[in-house]
């Protein structure tokens, strides 16, 4: 299959990028600046200057390919500040992908797979409400990030698409040098128990199974280990 991953440079694009090329995939890499990234080429990985948010190039980059995977995120950590934050940027990112999967599929009997990152902060407690409103189980300092993620994944719910999309919501607990175990639990709006964990290579072992042989649509699932 030919997968173009958004977001490639960041650690689950790193990772879903590695994943799919280790399966036999063929990959094409979204990257802002490719220069900075030329460790991700390797055999069956093309690396392309992209933005997410471009409407214009995405639906360039993504003719062709049979799903697409978002990765990407304006936001480094607190410590990177709000100034630049652009409160649409996931909406943004949304209306840029579909549009293009989209258009893509008038060419083909397929309906193209949209495969998302989603954030632990918009899953829904045992207040039943959601984390990010929670002062003393998340910083009130990433609330903007937190809320402009939950817009991105309002739109596509409010979206009149014939794209099949999912969002794949890790745990808090998301360890970046933790080991392929190639297993996974799924949830669904809830946070998962307290206890759950998961490495970015299994994140990436879900996002692409879902590519292979999709069971979840257009929906939002947790994915966890305990």
């Amino acid at each position: 299959m030919n997968v173009v991953v958004f977001g490639a440079g960041g650690r689950a694009g790193q990772a879903v990028t590695a994943e799919a090329r280790e399966r036999g995939h063929r990959v094409t890499a979204v990257v802002r600046d490719p220069a900075r990234h030329g460790h991700l080429a390797a055999d069956g990985v093309d690396v392309v200057p992209g933005d997410v948010t471009d409407a214009a190039r995405v639906a360039a980059v993504v003719r062709g390919h049979d799903a697409a995977v978002h990765a990407v995120s304006p936001f480094r950590g607190p410590e990177q500040g709000f100034a630049d934050l652009d409160p649409d940027f996931f909406v943004k990112a949304a209306d840029a992908l579909t549009g293009a999967l989209s258009t893509a599929a008038l060419s083909t009997a397929a309906v193209p797979r949209l495969l998302v990152v989603g954030l632990f902060a918009n899953l829904v407690g045992a207040d039943g409400r959601p984390v990010m409103d929670d002062p003393a189980a998340f910083p009130a300092q990433i609330r903007p990030f937190a809320l402009a993620h939950t817009a991105g994944l309002d739109r596509l719910r409010e979206q009149r698409t014939d794209v099949d999309w999912l969002m794949l919501t890790p745990p808090a607990r998301l360890a970046y040098d933790g080991p392929r175990t190639g297993r996974y639990l799924v949830g669904g709006e809830t946070v998962p128990p307290e206890s759950a964990h998961l490495s970015y290579a299994d994140l990436a072992v879900a996002v692409v199974d879902e590519i292979e042989t999709p069971r979840h649509h257009r929906t939002r699932i947790s994915v966890f280990n305990l």
